[in-house]
């Protein structure tokens, strides 16, 4: 991927310089984006990548800064994001119907997450997927429940919060402490703006809402996922396809005596037709995915 005609980091920590530079790159419409993104798969066309890339360096700038709040240089962020966004140019697929930032989003958010759980050394408390939720958090639901003082917490607040959570209360408190090492103060400003106006730190910290492009791309993948099901389930038998979405899919499974019954068939040979109908199924749809992936 050419990177070399990006717009150069701020210096001394200024952005304003890079978001000026940023906001001169036109956004793409959606079939100008579908011709560059062809060009780009089909012929490696560099030129088609880079328009591709510069003309979302700004979403890069949006999701990053709602990561400032964890004391990390901004510019850091918008430099990992941008790696995530180039990630995102060069496995895009046009032919999948949906617009690049919905695809790049995940890819810009996930290349920012990892770098700040890097930065703050998670690995030494452990990195499963509960202690990053934990992590990511544990800030936006303490404003929720109006818990303002990010030095300590009380023991109820530390229940209270354990129990949202789903976590242990020791869990809640160690996390609290290691984001409380590098908190500042919520009113501390931060300025954008060539005349020093900004905003506060507090407007700054990390939504983990998702975002209007977040549930669209769920919304495909589910989608996705919905069709690959439908066209696995057309390959089965009448009667396996029967079997198989009452024991596998319906929301009160049925018993294999019932369904026995229903076929006129034994316990074990409904079982046996399960098994088969779920390896049939498993097989068509990772055939299916291989092909378009």
């Amino acid at each position: 991927m050419v990177t070399s005609t990006l717009p150069s980091g701020p210096i001394d920590g200024n952005l304003s310089r890079y978001f000026r530079e940023i906001s001169r790159f036109p956004l793409l419409k959606a079939d100008e984006e579908y011709m560059l993104a062809k060009r780009w798969r089909e012929h490696g066309d560099a030129t088609a990548a880079q328009t591709l890339v510069t003309s979302h360096l700004r979403l890069v700038a949006k999701v990053a800064t709602r990561y400032r709040g964890y004391g990390l240089p901004l510019i850091d962020l918008v430099s990992e994001g941008n790696i995530g966004l180039m990630k995102a140019v060069r496995k895009f697929e046009p032919d999948y119907g949906f617009r690049l930032s919905t695809y790049a989003v995940w890819w810009i958010r996930a290349a920012i997450t990892e770098y700040v759980l890097r930065s703050w050394s998670l690995v030494k408390m452990g990195t499963i997927a509960a202690q990053k939720k934990l992590f990511f958090s544990l800030r936006k639901l303490k404003q929720k429940m109006n818990i303002v003082d990010f030095r300590t917490l009380t023991s109820e607040q530390s229940e209270a919060l354990a129990e949202r959570l789903n976590v242990s209360a020791r869990e809640v408190v160690e996390m609290n402490n290691r984001l409380s090492a590098r908190d500042t103060s919520l009113n501390a400003p931060i300025a954008y703006g060539a005349d020093g106006s900004g905003i506060e730190f507090q407007d700054t910290l990390v939504d983990d809402t998702p975002s209007p492009e977040a549930l669209v791309a769920a919304s495909q993948e589910r989608n996705v996922r919905h069709a690959l099901l439908e066209g696995a389930l057309a390959t089965l038998a009448e009667r396996e396809r029967y079997i198989f979405v009452e024991r596998r899919l319906a929301d009160e499974p049925k018993t294999l005596a019932v369904l026995g019954q229903v076929f006129g068939i034994s316990r074990e040979r409904v079982r046996q037709l399960e098994v088969r109908a779920y390896e049939k199924v498993k097989r068509a749809i990772e055939a299916e995915a291989r092909a378009i992936a």
